[in-house]
């Protein structure tokens, strides 16, 4: 059972009622979303030019992670990475095997599947101009949504992966 604007719920999260029963009650909190990677270092030093902090690393192999994954031969680099604050997780990881290939379609917001990040931010002009200045790829200017207050702009992270900054109306 999900939800959407219709029903009333909030543009910062506020979702269903939860209670006996709900699937809130079975799952304690969003641990981690993995991204696959084509380079490593690249996609660490552009998640730690967004503020956050790598936590661990390590290389992943042998039978443990072939079973986890089902897929044969694995051997990956993985990097953690945290936000001040937040109990989210970004894992990057890049297989040197098996190979993967890259889904041309990937960074197309209609497509099924994973869409992109969101990230709150204070001021959205200022990131902006900060990742604008390093290079970093938007798909647009900043838009309004007038409905909400919300202001937000899409960008693109390592491997065209869609990311977006959202920045909420300030509430008294």
């Amino acid at each position: 059972m999900g939800w959407s604007e219709a029903d009333g719920a909030g543009p910062q999260g506020v979702g269903p009622k939860t209670g006996p029963g709900t699937a809130s009650n079975m799952i304690q909190r969003l641990d981690h979303i993995n991204i696959v990677v084509s380079d490593l270092q690249k996609a660490k030093d552009f998640f730690l030019q967004l503020g956050f902090r790598e936590t661990i690393s390590s290389r992943l192999s042998g039978e443990r992670f072939t079973i986890v994954t089902g897929l044969p031969d694995v051997d990956a680099e993985f990097v953690g990475l945290s936000l001040p604050g937040s109990t989210t997780n970004v894992e990057l990881i890049q297989y040197s095997s098996p190979a993967g290939g890259r889904d041309p379609a990937l960074s197309r917001p209609n497509q099924l599947g994973y869409r992109h990040m969101a990230f709150a931010v204070d001021d959205i002009a200022a990131e902006v101009d900060r990742l604008k200045a390093a290079g970093v790829e938007f798909q647009s200017g900043i838009q309004l949504w007038e409905r909400t207050g919300k202001k937000l702009v899409y960008f693109y992270g390592p491997d065209g992966i869609i990311l977006e900054f959202a920045e909420y109306p300030k509430t008294s």
